[in-house]
């Protein structure tokens, strides 16, 4: 079960804002946390951060997570102070109309709001069309470009929608940023589970808080540069499909509460995937698996190619309303990956063989 401590620290994560390309406070908070129990805790010049366990241990052991999120970037401030935006990773134009952004200001955070032509206003076939990030902007209260500039905000600046983690019950949560701080947020506590019991373990371990997973895998390819790992876990999010509308002939049957989703096909080896079969079976952890034919759409899609290739695996949480300010996970999921993630390591030795014959 997640302790208090643990969940506090999800909720500060999560809470952080950190769009890809700016995610320097949310990694600030992850490092935080880890300085508490591992044993070498540092960041790179990409923004990655690495939580070292066990370092000179066989084999090395990679588990991504990475710490980015969607967000929006000032692309104009016009001459009456309303600011225009663009994306930074994939949005629903639909779930903005409306919403408070929180800006990353130099200063202080800036709040705003994102204004739209009223529906009285609209002609008949200007309300039937879907709004457009171009159709967009943001009230931040200024009169002018030169408030905006003396309040703290440029072209360039990012921002986030401005919502905080919710409990939905006992066992859910709901939070913009799920996509995917869990999984760097899930990869630290199975360092912390292998870190306060370290017995049988013999591999060196990194929990690593990628960035900018959302646009360009950067964080992952020189991230596994730096590590060198013989294996690695990719910890995302996946579709949870218990949600009206759901076809699970694509995306196969992932509920909230169903636990860790095994990844089998393209970047993922086969001989890793087994090991977390085993391991999943072994701690009597549930698990059900998703087919991927192609690429993962993970940080995995870079990380099995790094030098002479990684033995990569891709352990998935389900997740409901994926980008949108209100991402829906299971606490009981999170729990269960982290386990997994754990029982799976302690199962490896210097002796594991990685090469399919």
């Amino acid at each position: 079960m997640i302790t208090d401590h643990s969940f506090e620290f999800l909720e500060r994560l999560l809470d952080t804002p950190g769009p890809s390309g700016f995610e320097i406070a949310p990694a600030r908070v992850w490092r935080a946390e880890a300085e508490t129990f591992a044993d070498r805790v540092d960041a790179d010049v990409g923004g990655n951060s690495f939580a070292i366990l066990n370092p000179g241990g066989s084999p090395r052991v990679m588990l991504a997570g990475h710490i980015d999120e969607i967000g929006l970037i000032i692309t104009h401030i016009d001459d009456n102070g309303y600011i225009y935006i663009d994306g930074i990773g994939g949005w629903d134009s639909q779930v903005l109309v409306g919403q408070r952004i929180r800006f990353i200001g130099r200063d202080e955070p800036i709040i705003g709001v994102i204004g739209k032509k009223p529906i009285h206003l609209m002609k008949q076939d200007e309300r039937e069309k879907v709004s457009k990030l171009t159709d967009l902007w943001v009230d931040i209260g200024s009169g002018s470009a030169t408030e905006v500039g003396e309040r703290g905000l440029r072209v360039g600046d990012a921002g986030v929608i401005d919502s905080r983690m919710v409990r939905l019950g006992e066992k859910l949560i709901a939070s913009r940023s799920v996509d995917n701080r869990i999984g760097a947020y899930v990869v630290l506590e199975a360092l912390r589970i292998l870190a306060n019991d370290r017995t049988g373990l013999s591999a060196e371990v990194a929990a690593i808080a990628t960035a900018q997973e959302e646009i360009t895998f950067a964080g992952a390819r020189t991230s596994a540069h730096r590590f060198e790992p013989h294996v690695a876990i990719v910890v995302d999010v996946t579709f949870a499909t218990d949600a009206p509308g759901i076809e699970k002939k694509q995306t196969g049957e992932h509920k909230l509460g169903s636990g860790p989703v095994l990844t089998r096909g393209s970047a993922c080896h086969p001989i890793v995937f087994d090991l977390l079969v085993e391991a999943a079976e072994g701690a009597s952890i549930g698990y059900t698996i998703q087919a991927s034919p192609r690429h993962t759409s993970t940080d995995a899609d870079a990380i099995h190619l790094s030098r002479s290739g990684v033995a990569t695996g891709v352990v998935s949480v389900p997740n409901r309303y994926m980008h949108s300010p209100n991402e829906i996970v299971s606490l009981e999921d999170l729990d269960s990956v982290a386990r997994l993630l754990a029982e799976f390591i302690r199962r490896l030795t210097a002796e594991t063989e990685l090469i399919p014959r």
